[in-house]
């Protein structure tokens, strides 16, 4: 039972996508979360949980043909909230592979590209990285130095990319890079000379996934290497987008999972005699976190059905995304508060997920980003500069 669920939520979906969160849930519930503290502390992103998604679909999951499964936007909306109520590492891996390496091969690749990789990619046999960021060009991708340049028949790409998620343990990547035609994007095996992974190590964040420092040594690729559907910013952007669309949902999966915790504790702790859920002071904060669950969901879900209709705006993206990233960390640390001094260990989810959740608040466009697509939607005058 959803405690936290003050709507019925769940009245507004179908039955095949309540058949489907049930799925993950059940995944969640038996594959991750008996597991998943273990993960963090020894930052470890558990490969052996590929298999287990790929066969509920989850890879890929929104995309149609080439082995996968053609769900909806809601569909892939429930299972990134459930995932992450297990960990955002685990929600990123599907969000890497599925939104951002295989959308890439999908909207900008040839038939002969989607035919040579999504298949593997949605099977989980091959794993998928996307190189965009890098050490001086976060926000501002138009700032990137990776270079490609045609040297005959190929291209030799030279540059450094950062915080490439699934770098070190992919099998392909796709490699944006400023041309003397403008960014193009490039599918490069992770096993072609040149190539160096090197997964940035400590964190204190997103422990129980793999982000890396990419080098890119004067490594050449043939000329049928090149997306050629995809010229300018535009193409890594509409990727993006798909990312950040399933972050919208996944961190009220993160901030339900807090809650429940919270909860689940207070209503077992005893101060004074009492159970602490007993004081208003503990039921303030456990109604207030609620309500601000329930309208981030309610959000996702009419986003989700937006996109569904194809009728999902740039800048609505920005709403989710900014609103649902800003009200679950501070759900995930008022919870981590209620559970006073035992919050800090890795027995309880809260922290861990507050943590995770300082990633995810930053990647696919921080906070100040997305104000500034609001705000230029709002004002009409860019702000960026």
């Amino acid at each position: 039972m959803d405690h936290s669920d003050l709507i019925g939520f769940d009245a507004l979906l179908s039955e095949q996508e309540r058949t489907l969160q049930q799925e993950i849930r059940t995944l969640v519930e038996t594959s991750i979360k008996p597991r998943i503290a273990q993960w963090y502390e020894d930052a470890v992103f558990p490969l052996e949980i590929v298999p287990q998604m790929a066969d509920l679909g989850l890879l890929g999951m929104h995309l149609q043909g080439y082995g996968c499964a053609g769900r909806s936007a809601v569909e892939y909306g429930l299972a990134a909230a459930e995932l992450e109520a297990g960990d955002s590492g685990l929600r990123t891996f599907v969000s890497v592979q599925g939104s951002l390496a295989m959308s890439a091969i999908y909207k900008h690749g040839s038939e002969e590209q989607k035919q040579q990789w999504l298949p593997g990619m949605a099977a989980g046999e091959v794993i998928g990285c996307f190189g965009l960021t890098e050490p001086s060009a976060g926000s501002d991708p138009s700032a990137m130095k990776t270079f490609a340049r045609r040297d005959g028949d190929d291209w030799v790409i030279s540059g450094s990319k950062r915080w490439i998620g699934l770098a070190s343990v992919a099998q392909v990547a796709v490699i944006w890079a400023q041309t003397d035609d403008g960014v193009r994007g490039f599918i490069v095996p992770t096993d072609s000379a040149g190539f160096t992974a090197t997964p940035i190590e400590p964190k204190l964040s997103m422990r129980a996934s793999i982000q890396c420092d990419i080098e890119l040594d004067n490594l050449r690729v043939p000329a049928e290497a090149m997306l050629p559907h995809a010229k300018g910013l535009r193409g890594p952007f509409e990727c993006l987008n798909e990312a950040r669309y399933g972050i919208i949902w996944g961190a009220m999966g993160a901030a339900r999972d807090a809650w429940q915790v919270a909860l689940d504790y207070s209503n077992q702790r005893l101060q004074f005699d009492k159970p602490l859920s007993g004081y208003q002071f503990t039921q303030g904060k456990l109604v207030d976190m609620a309500l601000e669950i329930n309208k981030g969901l309610l959000l996702a879900l009419h986003l989700g059905r937006r996109k569904d209709a194809g009728e999902l705006m740039h800048h609505q993206i920005s709403v989710g995304k900014l609103n649902n990233c800003r009200e679950a960390i501070e759900i995930a640390r008022e919870c981590r508060a209620i559970l006073g001094g035992n919050g800090v260990t890795l027995e309880y989810s809260p922290l861990r997920h507050a943590n995770n959740l300082e990633s995810v608040r930053t990647y696919e466009g921080t906070d100040e980003v997305h104000t500034l697509i609001l705000g230029n939607k709002i004002t009409g005058t860019p702000a960026f500069r």
